[in-house]
């Protein structure tokens, strides 16, 4: 028997790197499974569109990403060309000859990485015969009318062809690696198993199929975990075939992994089995050169909503907008399972407090929720071609009162401050005041609602009375739409939206991962998130004092739904009572963070991930050595030395403390110094992956 090989990972310019030489990665073929590559459908699109750059770095040329062929799709982001890989270009040739369609290309995002992309429709003629193999080889049936598991079918079917065609050119030498996202792509695993093909594989749920289902249902899902009978609760869902080729293809993978310690305990009861690798998901970091521009581009684009919501409260702006803070919530429209729900109840309290402790501060939450329109609201639209009529107006008055002011400076006169306006001007400045008079509330939704009877953000709204009136201090606007630029209304992509908030909450109760509020955190925007969120989890893991850092966490696991509600509105008002300065120091500290969700460290938990697979495929060839399964010890943010940014944090009894105090945390905050020490932490050596076994009971991750 050759000696094996030994597997290991040390770091290198924050880099994973292979250790052993006699390991090169030419000799191996990746190839990452998945019906979202170039198909944005949900968030694995981000999760494989953001990962790409650093497995491209890792694996060159080696590495490939195979999906769906959708025309409408490769126009704009696929660039083909030949395979550079002799054994994938006869492997594809051969399929080829048979009638398939397989396209070949890079990806035009980040990394350029290889696609390979098989047409299903011209395939589509084989489905009764593949469907008829998947039936022998898993006795799982496929009904007719499920088009989505149909398609899934001849996806994975040709997915175990390619890989047959290709691994028949290496003999026994292994070369094939191959990692399937979701149950969409688990048929090819199942095939490839049941062919006994040479290939290590991995697979990735991001999301337990019958978890989401359940939790939409309003179910106590967490609690009783242990208590609910799998096939009876798939089959009432007319998923049971679909929940049947995702358990068979977590139990037939070398490597099961999860993006989160959550939707491990999750997959141990929903799916019968503990995931082998935890691997969170990251994003790609860019760092401004100068240290706080994300903070002037917080400034530019707050001004641009600002300006929105002149128009949008015109004849009702009587708040100053200089101490109007804006807090968002984004994403699926699912109104329990987002959070939605709890969000509003906590608002209503919010508003409530606001009123209470007569407070000059508003709130201005945006919902930003997709749902059926018919097309904007009227009088949305009419709100802002009022606020750019006032625009002009003063824009005429300012250039003919400027004229004046500047021929009688030219005469060395002062002018007569009441001689400088006429008539005219009085005039037109009058019927612009008239014209921004309004009879009616400003509106809760900027379009015209589908169904807005049955709508179940608007019922909640009417339930607890967020109208928008004058006295409320919390006021809401659903813009039941995704975010663009070219939007006659609020011109903004997501990102530069994101960036003009104050805060993003996200009280989710089913969320895997959660993209939202780590989005918001390489941005240096605060955000809200649960502990039942995979990204809540993550951050607790990480950061000793996740607030003091900008990342409240709310307890939804181990708390009643009021009580949980009474801690985001907590926070909620402890975010409000922060003076400007405090939140610019809580932006520095949660865009420090960006650090920890960046690929070029979370990568390591894959790496890790594909060593497994290699190991258990082929034992005689390579082995994990001791060392290799990793840990997260010695990787956290400590808490910072300075007092936390949130007035209720520091145990001010209200929010009107003394400007001693304030002068007492400047001096104790010393911001170069706490960035200094938080660099020095995320550089320093460790290794990822699970948490001892004591530490997961101690958190609860797999008991109830």
């Amino acid at each position: 028997m050759p000696l094996a090989r030994s597997l290991s990972m040390t770091s290198l310019n924050g880099l994973p790197q292979w250790e052993d030489e006699d390991l090169p990665v030419e000799d191996l073929l990746l190839f990452e499974i998945s019906w979202e590559v170039t198909n944005k459908v949900g968030g694995i699109y981000t999760v494989i569109q953001t990962k790409a750059k650093t497995t491209a770095d890792e694996w060159g040329e080696n590495y490939f990403l195979i999906g769906p062929y959708f025309e409408q799709n490769v126009k704009t982001q696929v660039e083909f060309c030949e395979p550079p890989n002799p054994a994938v270009k006869k492997a594809m040739d051969t399929m080829k000859s048979q009638g398939c369609q397989v396209f070949f290309g890079r990806w035009l995002i980040e990394g350029s990485p290889y696609v390979l992309l098989f047409d299903i429709g011209s395939a589509a003629w084989n489905l009764d015969k593949w469907k008829g193999e998947f039936w022998e080889v898993s006795n799982i049936g496929i009904p007719f009318h499920d088009r989505e598991a149909n398609d899934a079918v001849i996806f994975g079917s040709l997915t175990a062809w390619f890989l047959k065609e290709l691994s028949c050119q290496f003999d026994d030498k292994p070369s094939i690696i191959a990692h399937f996202h979701e149950w969409q792509a688990g048929v090819g695993l199942i095939l490839s198993r049941s062919q006994k093909l040479p290939v290590a594989t991995i697979f990735t749920t991001h999301a337990t199929l019958l978890g989401r289902y359940l939790c939409a249902a309003s179910i106590d899902f967490y609690n009783n975990l242990d208590q609910f009978d799998i096939d009876k609760e798939a089959g009432e869902r007319q998923i049971y075939h679909r929940y049947c080729m995702e358990r068979a293809s977590v139990h037939c993978a070398h490597v099961f992994t999860t993006v989160s310690q959550i939707t491990a305990t999750e997959a141990e009861h929903m799916l019968k089995k503990s995931p082998d690798v935890v691997t969170p998901n990251g994003l790609n970091i860019k760092k401004f050169s100068a240290m706080h521009e994300f903070q002037n581009l917080h400034s530019m684009y707050k001004a641009r909503i600002q300006e929105f919501i002149r128009g949008h409260f015109y004849g009702h702006l009587d708040f100053n907008l200089d101490k109007t803070l804006f807090f968002f919530i984004a994403g699926r429209y699912e109104f329990s399972n987002k959070g939605a729900d709890m969000f509003l109840e906590a608002l209503s309290r919010l508003n409530f407090l606001l009123r209470v402790h007569k407070t000059d501060v508003t709130v201005i939450v945006f919902f930003i929720m997709p749902a059926k329109t018919n097309n904007f609201n009227v009088e949305t639209l009419k709100g802002q071609a009022v606020r750019k009529q006032l625009w002009d107006t003063a824009q005429s008055v300012k250039e003919k009162f400027g004229r004046k002011l500047y021929n009688a400076l030219l005469k060395g006169e002062i002018p007569d401050l009441n001689k400088i306006l006429d008539r005219d001007d009085i005039t037109i400045m009058k019927r612009a005041i008239f014209s921004t008079q309004r009879h009616s509330l400003p509106p809760v939704t900027t379009h015209n609602m589908i169904d807005d009877s049955n709508d179940p953000i608007l019922n909640t709204i009417r339930r607890i009375g967020l109208f928008n009136n004058r006295t409320d201090r919390v006021k809401v606007i659903l813009h039941p739409e995704f975010l663009s630029s070219t939007s006659p209304l609020l011109p903004l992509d997501y990102e530069e939206f994101v960036r003009g908030c104050h805060l993003g909450v996200f009280p989710s109760y089913y969320e895997p991962w959660g993209y939202t509020p780590a989005e918001c955190t390489v941005m240096g925007i605060p955000s809200v998130t649960t502990n039942l969120s995979g990204f809540g989890c993550f951050m607790q893991e990480h950061v000793a004092d996740p607030a003091a850092y900008g990342i409240y966490i709310v307890d939804r696991r181990f708390r009643s739904p009021d009580e949980s509600c009474n801690q985001l509105t907590q926070f909620l008002y402890g975010f409000c009572q922060q003076n400007r300065r405090q939140r610019i120091i809580q932006r520095n500290r949660t865009e420090r963070l960006s650090d920890l969700l960046d690929w070029r460290y979370l990568g390591r938990y894959y790496m890790h991930a594909r060593h497994l697979a290699l190991s258990r495929t082929f034992p005689d060839k390579f082995e994990m050595e001791p060392s290799a399964p990793p840990k997260t010890e010695g990787f956290r943010f400590p808490r910072p030395s300075s007092v936390p940014p949130s007035p209720s944090a520091s145990q001010h009894s209200s929010p009107h403390h003394s400007e001693a105090e304030d002068e007492d945390e400047d001096e104790r905050y010393d911001e170069d110094e706490e960035a200094e020490r938080d660099r020095q932490n995320i550089k320093s050596p460790f290794s990822l992956g699970a948490l001892p076994q004591g530490k997961k009971k101690q958190h609860g991750e797999y008991r109830n």
